[in-house]
């Protein structure tokens, strides 16, 4: 078995060292161009307050794993005419004031083919961008993407579920880095909330077969179920939540940025603060 070698000096390392603190980070997503550019970047500027690490969503037709929050904030971003240059543009626009906070580009394969991996990933790496998970491409098809991504010192973030069992863990942990993302419930995003108990063992057991941190994600929507994973996992990822305050003020013409970050400030502070009554 083959395990990409965690780098030492990027941004995704030194997010993940801060577990020496004694917590778990908080891993906040959002869809790049949703409800617009602009909002998309202030959100970025915004959350990296609160978050260790930005998870960016670039929207897709057909995102076969989301449930109806991400599905329509692909659609609402897709609507108002967000392209895959946009999505780096808000990236590289960020990288002039944040220098810090680590970026995870988070989709689908068909956008990424068709700009070319090379060249998505040389584009994606000098925008600022530290990472990128793609949900729909199994590890058997991940050579070209994954030899792109190296080249341009980025990282391939995998995805493990409920169902990755002992035979399949070793094709999914092979040539990874940065972290492996644990889906948490068997489903979409959004629907199905993640039992705390159910999760610490597969985190053990992906540590052990990886080498790397594990995040967890899927069906983490308060603060009290943030900070019951952020005791057993090394970050905790939301996602619907934010994007449904997101929608939410969008549709009562409230101020998005401002909802989605009082939201983020709750989740944070409960990640942040879970761990100290036990070390």
């Amino acid at each position: 078995m083959s395990v990409t070698s965690y780098r030492d000096g990027t941004r995704l390392q030194r997010a993940f060292q801060r577990e020496n603190d004694h917590r778990a980070l908080f891993i906040a997503y959002i869809m790049a161009g949703d409800p617009d550019l602009e909002t998309s970047f202030e959100l970025l500027t915004g959350l990296a307050e609160h978050a260790d690490v930005i998870e960016l969503g670039m929207p897709f037709s057909d995102p076969m794993a989301e449930g109806p929050t991400i599905q329509l904030a692909s659609q609402r971003s897709l609507a108002a005419g967000t392209k895959m240059r946009d999505v780096l543009g808000i990236v590289r626009r960020f990288r002039e004031t944040n220098t810090v906070t680590p970026i995870v580009l988070m989709g689908y394969l068909n956008p990424v083919l068709s700009y070319g991996f090379e060249a998505f990933a040389d584009d994606a790496s000098n925008a600022g961008a530290d990472g990128v998970i793609i949900v729909d491409c199994p590890p058997e098809e991940a050579d070209a993407l994954t030899d792109a991504l190296n080249g341009a010192k980025m990282d391939l973030i995998r995805l493990a579920t409920p169902t990755t069992d002992d035979k399949r863990l070793p094709a999914v942990v092979q040539r990874t880095s940065g972290f492996i993302y644990y889906v948490s419930v068997a489903g979409v995003t959004g629907v199905k909330e993640a039992d705390a108990d159910a999760v610490r063992s597969p985190v053990e057991r992906l540590r052990a077969a990886s080498g790397l941190p594990v995040a967890v994600g899927f069906g983490i929507k308060t603060p009290e179920r943030a900070a019951q994973v952020a005791r057993v996992a090394d970050g905790v990822v939301v996602g619907s939540a934010l994007v449904d305050e997101i929608a939410a003020a969008a549709a009562l013409n409230e101020n998005v940025t401002q909802k989605v970050l009082s939201k983020a400030s709750e989740l944070a502070k409960a990640v942040r603060s879970a761990r100290l009554a036990t070390v």
